[in-house]
């Protein structure tokens, strides 16, 4: 195995530095206090950022995940959203500040700022349409037609492509999930949720990590059973997303309701595109807010790209480029891609490797 860089939270960037202090202190004096000095991003100061929403207050509350939760500000005459972190998530606070402060697409949520007074706090833009499990299973939300999902996949698939493939170092996401998919007013979506993250040298394919981390539903095989990691953990987590785009279920289905008798929804998938005529059963499967307002033949074809994303060899996935190259031609013309030929045909395989 090829030597691969880890980032711990005693790393820093060129022009980033970290110092752990006593964190029994209950407020910090000024931003540097953390040993946290950061190019190209705004130190905000505590004062400001409790100005902004209200001292946290719950109206301002807009989510909430693993490490923190989400508050809407309007700081300088900008929309944004705060990250409100526990000082205890100091390594994955640095993880994100650094990912973001290194990378920069449209398809990734931008970064504006930080502060390290009293908790740990990332400001990032606000993105007005929440995230795609809100809009996938929240209640209130008009369905998202199949187009709109197909470019959520699409811009998802975009933003991974970047980070896996042109930046330097290469990073792993390790946590994609429709909660870390957010949505636009234009229903573009931009990937967020890098507190795990990892890095790795160029030309690295895998390292193993004894600390599992991620969600269940999401891990593949090789990291949930030997702490694999590669850039083929986000594959099989996108293949999920686009199970979870069709179908509009989660992850892990519960099987009638019983959380005792649930199955994930790879092998739901699974079992229906391994017989000889899926259409029937794949019609089970798909959201049933759709109505009839689909092309089956299109989400047969997303089906199993999302079959291939999701395969138990890591090898045997396609790369995140090759994913946006399916659904760059999937979205403008289905009757020209067909998945069968997506490792058959050399020509293909040699275009989506840009060879």
């Amino acid at each position: 195995m090829e030597n691969i860089k880890l980032l711990s939270a005693s790393e820093g960037n060129e022009g980033t530095t970290f110092k752990p202090q006593d964190s029994g202190s209950t407020r910090a004096s000024a931003s540097p206090a953390l040993g946290i000095t950061v190019e190209n991003s705004v130190a905000f100061s505590y004062e400001e950022l409790a100005s902004s929403t209200g001292n946290f207050s719950l109206a301002n509350k807009i989510g909430e995940g693993g490490f923190g939760a989400v508050y809407y500000a309007e700081l300088r005459g900008e929309k944004a959203a705060i990250k409100k972190m526990d000082i205890q998530a100091t390594q994955e606070f640095l993880t994100e500040l650094k990912v973001l402060t290194n990378v920069h697409h449209p398809n990734l949520v931008r970064l504006i700022g930080y502060c390290t007074e009293g908790s740990l706090f990332l400001v990032y833009e606000y993105i007005e349409n929440g995230n795609l499990s809100q809009h996938l299973r929240g209640s209130g939300r008009e369905p998202l037609p199949w187009s709109t999902r197909i470019q959520i996949a699409l811009d998802s698939a975009r933003g991974l492509e970047y980070i896996h493939e042109h930046t330097v170092p290469v990073y792993i996401h390790r946590d994609i999930k429709p909660a870390n998919i957010l949505i636009d007013k234009n229903s573009h979506a931009k990937v967020a949720g890098f507190g795990l993250a990892k890095l790795t040298d160029v030309g690295s394919n895998s390292l193993l990590t004894g600390r599992l981390v991620g969600t269940f539903g999401y891990m593949p095989p090789e990291y949930a059973q030997y702490g694999d990691v590669s850039p083929k953990v986000d594959v099989y987590a996108f293949g999920v997303v686009i199970y979870e785009l069709i179908s509009a279920k989660e992850a892990i289905v519960k099987q009638n309701g019983n959380a005792a008798d649930s199955r994930g929804l790879v092998a739901l998938f699974e079992d229906t595109l391994t017989q000889p005529d899926p259409t029937e059963d794949l019609k089970k499967l798909i959201d049933p807010r759709l109505g009839d307002n689909y092309p089956l033949d299109s989400v047969l074809k997303v089906a199993q790209l999302a079959r291939a994303c999701t395969h138990e060899n890591p090898q045997l996935r396609p790369s995140m480029r090759s994913i946006v190259v399916a659904l760059m031609t999937l979205s403008s013309s289905t009757d020209n891609w067909d998945v069968g030929n997506f490792y058959g045909n050399q020509n293909l395989l040699n275009l989506m490797s840009g060879r």
